[in-house]
């Protein structure tokens, strides 16, 4: 969200830049999971951390080449009566009446240098493509059968932990200004639950870039092989593996590496198992991945919430429930012993069951904010959206309003306006979010005639819908990860170790 009011982009775009991470999977995840096995695993995971760091800073630098972000508004910063253009005058020649021509409602991209971000979202998912793979695949040699699902989930708990706290930091950064440091922060007259306001969205990428780098440092420290757990204290088997091991890489140099490239693709593809189980990852995680790009989005459209509060809110109820869920799979999966019939039985269950209950969140829904002469009538009476030219009232008629901005105002009496001018303010006192309009002849009692920047705060039934649909979530989020590890299982158990 942040991303596309920044560069003024559509949602499509926005949609394909977040898409792109994948993409950069797709270009080496071949390569990388089948040479990556015959090189030193942990040292092509480094480099991966490296990359993705790389690929954070790109993302970034948009910022600092980039002109200053201007929103658009009415509002003066002022408090100088007689320069407040944006308030009812009577007899004055601002008066724009509604568009009727569709390209005037096309978004205008503001800058190109959304493209870096797109290269270095690309980037990222160049880096990233080796961790998972061969991480699992370190940790399936050198375990024991019984246990490496438990390693497995821990190790995916930790996958967890690491957005969770992205969230809370994109949270915080979605709270403070884009400009802050080069910018008067008083002077604003958009707050972070403003569909205007841009957060400082570019800090948290510089952050993970730094910590990329520094994760990437020890990975070049560990060995290339382990010795198979529970092996440690017999010397005869450590030194007859060792030997096998030995053999098995003389026979590789001879093949060369990539003479079994075809063949290996031929045995994967030939795998019904395999082949089934990509597609149902492919299905998910597009799934999983759109609803955590576009429910900050969801939930500022249909609940009020700011972009930090949506983030804060869905990091908090969704991804500890998915740690639970994680380790809770991995242990049941050690504890009953499940075998993999078993596995892929539990984890179609748990997947239709989170699939099917997802669509309760369709009937949380809030009714739209009250906004006169779009929503409901000046009088407070709902209708359908905005028909013709039923902005303008009586109570503003004489005062010469624009039609076509969008600087919404609360009144008192509890229904949003789309400017000050159209609420028929003649006066303000304060400068910037404190600013307050006076006089208003379209805010009718029970009010007093005056209003505040933003629109209305949503009523108490719709914050019970939110805390239904972030209930409904949470358990959803807790069976999607307990399906996860005995998936994981089925997936690792159905191919060959060379496979792997």
């Amino acid at each position: 969200t942040q991303i596309e009011r920044q560069f003024n982009i559509p949602t499509s775009l926005v949609g394909f830049i977040n898409g792109s991470f994948e993409i950069g999977n797709l270009l080496l995840i071949i390569f990388v999971s089948y040479f990556g096995t015959k090189l030193h695993r942990p040292i092509v995971i480094g480099v991966g951390c490296a990359v993705m760091g790389l690929g954070c800073f790109l993302e970034a630098l948009p910022h600092f080449l980039m002109d200053r972000y201007e929103y658009e508004s009415t509002v003066s910063v002022s408090g100088n009566l007689s320069s407040n253009s944006f308030l009812c005058v009577e007899n004055g020649t601002q008066m724009v009446g509604p568009t009727h021509d569709p390209s005037e409602c096309v978004k205008e991209v503001r800058s190109f240098m959304w493209v870096y971000v797109l290269v270095g979202n690309i980037i990222r998912g160049m880096g990233e493509t080796p961790i998972m793979p061969l991480g699992i695949s370190y940790i399936e040699d050198f375990a024991k059968s019984e246990n490496s699902p438990l390693y497995i989930g821990i190790i995916e708990t930790g996958a967890v932990i690491g957005p969770l706290i992205g969230l809370l930091l994109a949270s915080f950064c979605a709270n403070v200004y884009v400009d802050t440091g080069s910018v008067n922060t008083d002077d604003l007259t958009i707050t972070p639950t403003d569909t205007r306001w841009v957060g400082a969205w570019w800090f948290g990428f510089l952050i993970c870039a730094g910590v990329n780098v520094l994760t990437a440092i020890p990975f070049f420290f560990l060995p290339k092989t382990l010795p198979k757990e529970g092996l440690e204290d017999n010397p005869d088997i450590i030194k007859s593996s060792k030997e096998e091991k030995q053999t098995e890489d003389v026979k590789k140099q001879q093949r060369g590496i990539t003479k079994d490239f075809l063949p290996f693709m031929k045995s994967l593809s030939c795998n019904p198992v395999y082949m089934l189980f990509i597609v149902l990852s492919v299905m998910e995680f597009n799934a999983f991945v759109n609803m955590f790009s576009f429910m900050p989005k969801y939930m500022e459209q249909q609940y009020g919430k700011s972009t930090s509060e949506a983030i804060f809110l869905i990091g908090i109820y969704n991804l500890p429930p998915i740690c639970f869920g994680y380790i809770a799979g991995g242990l049941l999966m050690k504890k009953f012993k499940i075998t993999v019939k078993q596995a892929a039985h539990i984890g179609f269950w748990l997947t239709l069951s989170e699939y099917l209950l997802y669509f309760l969140c369709f009937l949380m829904t809030c009714d739209n904010s009250s906004v006169a002469g779009l929503t409901t009538s000046y009088e407070g009476i709902p209708k359908d959206l905005y028909v013709g030219n039923n902005i303008f009232a009586d109570c503003n008629k004489d005062c010469n309003c624009p039609a076509t901005i969008w600087d919404p105002v609360c009144g008192d009496n509890g229904l949003s306006y789309m400017s000050a001018c159209l609420a028929g303010c003649e006066s303000s006192i304060g400068t910037g979010i404190n600013m307050v309009f006076e006089n208003c002849s379209c805010i009718q009692p029970p009010g007093n005639f005056s209003a505040v920047l933003g629109l209305c705060k949503k009523g108490h039934e719709c914050s019970m819908m939110l805390q239904y649909f972030l209930i409904v979530s949470a358990i959803s989020s807790f069976i999607y990860s307990l399906a996860a590890t005995p998936g994981y299982m089925v997936l690792l158990r159905c191919i060959s170790s060379e496979e792997k």
